[in-house]
């Protein structure tokens, strides 16, 4: 399988065949690319960039080559260690440091490992810059420094207490409210940095915690994709101790998802409808999420007489979106809360620290919480990739098909029916076609994503 480049970074599974798997010959030259066109945009200025990983087991390997190759090129690199998404980026700015890297495969499985690449704002980089860093690597234009002019490299070991402390410090959060509460959480770290960065947070919220799967040993307990289907001993977990709430993460930290006190599911894509529903309680302003996210966000905007807006699905096709239109809150329905008052970047914590917030100010379970939105059901499924398929072919024939009815474009084609939808599109981190449905029944959704990839099996067939 050929490493996927994409805005989500270089990625792939570790060992074998250069630039088919992700190799330590890979990581070096992506590496040093990525440093060398931070460089041409800092002119003579020294450079700093920010360098965690989460707690895969190849980790640590590619942790020690990344630092390597950023000093050899000349290169001052900060070293977090074990840490998250969102804390690197935190880091990335308040060190004022010129760039980021996340070492990372986020949800996908313990055999992947990829380089998340941010900006000097610890923001992802967009689709022109990540391809400069590409073109940079495939023609091997970067320069290694003499042995005066190398990088150095600073251990920094209390950057996820100092991203905690700048989201208990925001006006927004009510940190005394949370603690009266007296709240117990069962927290599911799926053996990554989440493991340590949520039992954090809640501590500091005077949160009784119990753990599970929190060993950051990178060796997964589950599929590490918070959705129902992974989160069963969760549920049961909660139950099983009285809980209020679950809280479960992927192995990067910028996915969140809840189980409420009867271990029901709340579900990945009502985080942020959550979290919206208390900012806009605070603040007037717009939303913001991607092409395959719960329309239910679109209903809760509405009810502040404000306005929501799709974007592309990814994290920096979704800032772009909130910047232009002056958004006070959005994030991808995957369980993404992306808050701008903290950063533009998806973060678990800061969900976390809302999500608390508005159920404590409500004095509301989150079993009553969510019945209070509406009710939308949503199916997501897969189909993967060959280099024998023709995904455009496909797109374009559907979209011939069903032209009677409201279809966008913009990221691979999402057709609108009366009250559902469905959305057909490449990921950006697998070999896959993502197929996503959502109606006002679990039939309903379950119904037009069965004949959408049966549709499409015809037509690999």
């Amino acid at each position: 399988m050929p490493l996927i480049k994409s805005i989500s970074g270089i990625r792939g599974t570790i060992g074998n065949k250069k630039n088919e798997n992700l190799t330590p010959s890979d990581i070096k030259s992506f590496t040093a690319a990525f440093g060398d066109w931070v460089k041409s945009k800092s002119g003579n200025s020294p450079v700093k960039i920010v360098v965690g990983r989460d707690a895969r087991k190849s980790g640590e390997q590619i942790n020690s080559i990344v630092k390597k190759t950023l000093v050899n090129i000349g290169i001052n690199v900060i070293d977090i260690g074990l840490s998250t998404t969102p804390t690197v980026a935190m880091m990335v700015i308040s060190e004022k440091s010129q760039g980021g890297i996340v070492i990372t495969a986020s949800h996908n499985p313990k055999e992947w490992n990829a380089l998340k690449f941010l900006n000097n704002e610890g923001e992802c980089l967009n689709a022109p810059s990540i391809l400069e860093v590409i073109k940079r690597s495939e023609n091997m234009s970067f320069n290694f420094s003499n042995t005066d002019k190398k990088g150095s490299v600073k251990q920094m070991r209390n950057a996820i207490k100092s991203h905690i402390v700048s989201i208990t410090n925001l006006p927004i959060i009510n940190p005394k409210l949370i603690k009266e509460r007296k709240y117990r959480a069962v927290v599911d770290g799926v053996n990554s940095s989440g493991g340590i960065a949520i039992p954090m947070i809640l501590s500091f919220f005077e949160i009784e915690v119990i753990k599970i799967n929190c060993e950051p040993n990178g060796d997964f307990s589950h599929d590490p994709e918070p959705l129902e289907k992974n989160l069963n001993d969760l549920a049961k977990e909660v139950k099983k101790q009285k809980a209020d709430f679950g809280i479960a993460v992927d192995p990067d930290v910028d996915r969140l998802a809840f189980i409420d006190e009867k271990g029901c599911y709340f579900g990945e894509e009502y985080t942020l409808v959550a979290c919206a529903d208390y900012v806009l309680s605070k603040k007037s302003g717009n939303t913001v999420s991607n092409l395959s996210s719960t329309i239910a966000l679109s209903d809760i905007t509405k009810r502040y007489n404000a306005n929501h807006y799709s974007s592309k699905v990814g994290e920096v096709n979704v800032v772009e979106e909130m910047k232009l239109r002056k958004a006070v809150i959005g994030g991808e329905g995957n369980g993404g809360v992306i808050y701008p008052d903290l950063h533009y970047g998806r973060d678990a914590l800061i969900g976390v620290a809302l999500f608390l917030s508005l159920i404590a100010e409500r004095n509301i379970k989150v079993s009553e919480l969510k019945s209070i939105y509406p009710l939308y059901f949503m199916c997501k499924q897969k189909i993967n990739l060959d280099s024998k398929i023709n995904i455009e072919s496909i797109f374009t024939s559907l979209k011939e098909k069903f032209n009677a009815f409201k279809i966008i474009t913009i990221d691979g084609i999402k057709i609108h029916f009366k009250d559902s939808w469905i959305h057909l599109r490449k990921s950006n981190t697998e070999s896959i076609i993502r197929i996503i449905s959502e109606g006002k029944s679990k039939n309903i959704a379950e119904k037009i994503a069965k004949a959408f990839v049966e549709e499409i099996n015809k037509k690999i067939d």
